[in-house]
């Protein structure tokens, strides 16, 4: 923003001008011109003798056609100036190097010198003349101290007639209102070029642009077809407890699944099976296609993907999980064949999201119960191997056995003592009966012992029946425990083959996917009123750019 300088206001009084030239520069006059002028020459000597100095008197002495400063103040001022013209009047007398006391006076020095204050001046000339103020300076000077000072500085010359400086005459009525005419005119023929010139920009920019768009989309943008499909992809999950069933049967249980699919079906691979089986590249090579919508045979899998991108497009909602598939194609039947075959696409790849999980459930209840089968084959091993072992198929039966022979042989001992203490109640008892009776005690009693001993005592050939019969039930226990657990791991199996052989993820189909029997692209008239707003946007931002750049430079 330019500041506009405050200049300080002055009272001009006028002068009285000199009426005659100076002595020394008159030549010999007439007895009577010097008896007159000695009345107002005669002054005393001031030491200098008849030697002159410039002095500002002199620079009042008028020409034959000259006027004086106060007149051509008040012509200026009848020439009605708008205020910013005389500011930048005061702007370029400063930059020139004067100091004038108004914006009229700046006027009038600048007019004074041959320089037009209305001018505009571009930073480029500034920066080409850079001596400008400087000779202007020197020009300034010159004039103070005379002509010898520089050669190339000129006194004031008589103005030629039409020189095209202001006119000191009174302007008349009818002079005005010819002036204010011609004015009028000039003003609408400079907007009636600019005007022309800004349609003609409109037209070679804008117009000009939209209508060979819309040539284009009219008459020579190939026909396509648009084959819209939706789906979504649901759970068959129980829901979970807690917070985990808030989101059940809604689409943000699912999202992760649908974005997925999402990103797979817009996904290099997708393109690179759908060439595959349906020959997209080479049904978008055909040469009834426009060239700029025609994919050149032989191009690359980048290019490929690009029309790919723009001719397959799916959008997402999260608010339904619903997927949204749009498929164009040059002929209907095989936009509805490339939309059936990416549907595929997107069902595979749902079952392969829960494949992995699947399998890794089935390797580790299969691996579980191989390792409860091996430990149940070991358990059984050990008990066998004890068995041969001890000799022993049943250490129960074997201590029920023992038992009840111990059992027997101290009922016959508590027979026999009662016998031995009959015959010792006799005064004469028979002797060979009582020694008798005590050798059998004496042999049951071994007997007795013997037997006990094989159930609790063991040496270093043979094992008890108590150690047999622990070490067999140990293995037995080991046996029912593996047993136990490779029942349950059956079980874990079998559950992980059903959840493997059931359907989790599962894509359900909303709209299925009709070929449309009109062309859906391109729609021509929506497109060229799209270009003619872009062109126009881009146009408008351009000259918003060109005038303000415009305007700081000429500041």
């Amino acid at each position: 923003m330019t500041t506009v300088p405050k200049a300080k206001k002055f009272r001009i009084r006028r002068a009285v001008p000199v009426l005659a030239a100076p002595v020394a520069a008159a030549p010999v006059a007439a007895p009577a011109q010097a008896q007159g002028a000695n009345s107002y020459l005669s002054a005393p000597d001031d030491g200098f003798g008849n030697q002159r100095f410039p002095t500002a008197a002199e620079d009042r002495v008028l020409g034959p056609s000259a006027s004086l400063p106060e007149d051509e103040i008040a012509a200026i001022r009848a020439e009605g100036l708008s205020g910013r013209q005389l500011r930048m009047a005061r702007r370029v007398a400063q930059k020139h190097g004067l100091e004038p006391k108004s914006d009229f006076e700046a006027v009038r020095l600048l007019r004074r010198r041959g320089i037009d204050p209305f001018k505009h001046t571009g930073v480029l000339d500034l920066v080409a003349r850079p001596d400008r103020a400087d000779e202007a300076r020197s020009m300034a000077l010159a004039r103070i101290d005379g002509p010898g000072a520089d050669a190339r500085v000129q006194l004031p010359q008589t103005v030629r007639p039409g020189a095209g400086l202001p006119s000191s005459a009174p302007m008349t009525d009818d002079h005005r209102a010819r002036e204010i005419i011609a004015m009028q005119r000039d003003i609408v023929r400079r907007r009636m070029r600019k005007t022309l010139l800004l349609f003609t920009r409109l037209a070679f920019f804008v117009l000009l642009p939209t209508l060979m768009a819309g040539y284009y989309y009219f008459a020579m943008a190939t026909k396509f077809y648009a084959t819209r499909a939706e789906f979504v992809i649901q759970q068959a999950d129980q829901p979970a407890g807690g917070l985990g069933g808030l989101f059940s049967g809604t689409g943000m249980a699912t999202s992760q699944d649908s974005i997925t699919v999402q990103s797979y079906l817009q996904s290099r691979d997708a393109m690179l099976r759908l060439d595959q089986e349906l020959g997209f590249k080479a049904h978008f090579s055909q040469e009834n296609i426009d060239p700029l919508q025609r994919l050149e045979p032989g191009a690359t899998n980048e290019k490929a993907y690009k029309l790919y991108r723009r001719n397959v497009k799916i959008a997402y909602d999260p608010t339904e999980g619903i997927i949204k598939m749009e498929v164009i194609a040059a002929d209907p039947q095989v936009s509805g064949q490339f939309s059936q075959a990416l549907i595929r696409y997107a069902e595979e790849q749902v079952d392969q999201l829960t494949q992995r999980l699947r399998e890794d459930q089935m390797k580790g209840a299969r691996e579980s119960y191989t390792d409860a089968e091996a430990k149940v084959l070991d358990a059984q091993r050990k008990v066998l191997e004890l068995q041969q072992q001890l000799g022993i198929l049943d250490p129960v039966t074997e201590s029920s056995m023992v038992m009840s022979q111990v059992a027997n042989f101290e009922i016959q001992l508590q027979e026999k003592r009662l016998s031995l203490q009959q015959l010792l109640d006799n005064a004469q008892p028979n002797q060979a009966r009582v020694d008798g009776v005590k050798g059998d005690i004496a042999r049951l009693e071994t007997v007795v012992a013997s037997l006990r001993s094989q159930l609790t005592q063991s040496n270093g050939t043979t094992t008890s029946l108590a150690s047999v019969t622990g070490q067999l039930r140990i293995a037995e226990a080991d046996l029912q425990t593996r047993q136990l657990l490779l029942s349950q791991a059956a079980q874990q199996l079998e559950s992980a083959r059903i959840e493997a052989n059931k359907q989790v993820r599962y894509l359900s189909m909303g709209v299925r996917p009709v070929p449309p029997d009109e062309a859906t692209y391109p729609r021509a008239f929506e497109n060229t009123i799209l270009a003619f707003l872009i062109l126009g946007g881009i146009y408008l931002m351009l000259s918003l750019t060109a005038s303000i750049l415009r305007e700081q430079v000429a500041a």
